[in-house]
């Protein structure tokens, strides 16, 4: 089941990404965090991280 401390730490990884970078570095960034996690976590993990990297690419970006 999803909520391991490496799958939480990658969710971490993409919600720190999202507040400090640009779209396009956010999107570089999450393709970054989701090739290494490959080596981490389990395919059910993987799956649901990268729903949750979509969802964040589709919300707008905070103002700064």
């Amino acid at each position: 089941m999803p909520g391991s401390v490496l799958f939480e730490a990658c969710k971490e990884l993409i919600d720190d990404a999202k507040t400090g970078c640009a779209d396009l570095v956010f999107k570089e960034v999450c393709l970054e965090i989701l090739s290494r996690a490959k080596n981490v976590l389990n395919k059910e993990e993987i799956k649901e991280l990268i729903e949750y990297v979509n969802k964040k690419i589709k919300e707008k970006s905070p103002k700064k």
